[in-house]
């Protein structure tokens, strides 16, 4: 409850505070002035959410199969090992930047529940786009596949949907939960009271764009529309309560609002496009209907070859 002892040289002395000294360091300067656009951050981010995130599957179809055999990791697996030692220690830059102190508790623990989910995905994911060489078809169900309905003993299937869950339910929780807690977290702290600074420069209105598209790709294929909406409406709920206090969004804040508004429009008119297919709608039945994107490529673009 007292107020931290800062030495003459401007260190503290708390060793709890020797960690992310930049994140600690902002306490002085919340009440005034905001941070400026982090080009540097969100161009590195949104290159390597292309080239390691969405270009994994791309990689694995274009080099030679001989250069990665069936039974090693993949060119797409050594693109996932990298996303997820980049990936969080982008995040972790990202919120040293704020200008609002954040719980470092939970800063934490969502960085370690992040890796862990994506390294967990990692595997499952490595084991599935290896079992397309074999002919299993991403638009059918785990049982439904041709290549797995054969096996025996039958107690096989069941290890082919547990691999599936790892891949597509606890992975993918373990990982974009925590994801998109930490830029909500930082997106708390992206207010300014001046309305002069609630604007975006050039460069970040051209990284709207591809940020939105690839979280559209997220959203699609990770399968994690409710979690992607129920944090775009939090932001938009948080936009509204800010706006009563005279608090604007920084230009930060408003490069992920606009991209989170776009990645909502592309799902929208991706749903639309895709409401009649039969196929599709038997892979993903339910209330919330939202195609994956790979799906859709074994089914109706692969299966032409």
């Amino acid at each position: 409850g007292g107020v931290e002892e800062v030495p003459v040289g401007g260190r503290s002395t708390d060793p709890s505070v020797w960690f992310l000294p930049r994140h600690s360091s902002m306490k002085a300067e919340e009440a005034a002035g905001t941070a400026p656009f982090h080009l540097d951050l969100w161009f590195y981010f949104t290159l390597q959410n292309w080239v390691l995130d969405f270009g994994r599957p791309i990689a694995m179809l274009v080099f030679p199969l001989e250069w990665f055999p069936l039974n090693k990791p993949s060119v797409g697996d050594y693109f996932h090992m990298a996303y997820n030692i980049i990936t969080p220690f982008l995040l972790l830059k990202l919120i040293e930047r704020s200008p609002r102190t954040l719980p470092r508790s939970i800063i934490y623990i969502s960085i370690i529940t992040f890796i862990m989910g994506a390294s967990i995905h990692l595997v499952g994911d490595s084991v599935n786009h290896r079992l397309l060489f074999s002919g299993y078809q991403h638009h059918l169900s785990v049982r439904e596949n041709p290549i797995i309905k054969n096996l025996k003993p039958e107690t096989l299937i069941d290890s082919f949907e547990l691999l599936y869950y790892y891949d597509e339910y606890l992975g993918h929780c373990m990982w974009y939960i925590p994801f998109f807690l930490i830029l909500f977290m930082y997106f708390s702290g992206c207010f300014t009271p001046t309305k002069a600074e609630s604007s975006m420069p050039g460069a970040a209105l051209l990284l709207v764009v591809p940020s939105g598209l690839y979280y559209w790709y997220l959203v699609t294929e990770g399968q994690i529309f409710i979690l992607f909406i129920f944090t775009f409406f939090a932001m938009l709920a948080l936009v509204l309560h800010q706006k009563r206090k005279r608090l604007f969004l920084d230009s930060n804040g408003l490069f992920l609002f606009y991209s989170f508004a776009l990645t909502l429009l592309l799902v929208a008119l991706w749903v639309a496009w895709l409401w009649s297919d039969p196929v599709l709608r038997k892979k993903y039945p339910g209330v919330i209907y939202v195609p994956e994107p790979w799906a859709f490529y074994t089914l109706h673009v692969s299966s032409r070859h």
